[in-house]
């Protein structure tokens, strides 16, 4: 079950899936320190299409709100469009 940032019911979702969605997520990040969430869904896109067996986008925001929610990433304040970075550069396993 996910969590969302703002105390809304998170979905259940395959433990498989959604690792292999945090593992994108987390990984990208780490390398780019940064990432709007526009440039995250294209790379996602890009990367995941072909190998995902699921709708790539809707995974992303998904777990993406999760990881909001568990305080592993977050958004960057005052940024237009949002960007992504890891939460108080925290050690993270992608």
């Amino acid at each position: 079950m996910t969590l969302h940032p703002q105390g809304k019911q998170g979905v259940n979702i395959l433990k498989r899936r959604y690792d292999q969605i945090k593992s994108f997520i987390l990984a990208t990040i780490i390398d780019r320190q940064e990432i709007s969430y526009e440039d995250l869904t294209d790379l996602a896109i890009n990367k995941l299409t072909d190998t995902f067996d699921g709708k790539v986008v809707w995974y992303i925001v998904t777990v993406k709100l999760d990881l909001e929610a568990r305080k592993i990433i977050e958004r960057i304040p005052k940024t237009s469009p949002h960007r992504l970075r890891i939460k108080n550069n925290q050690e993270v396993i992608p």
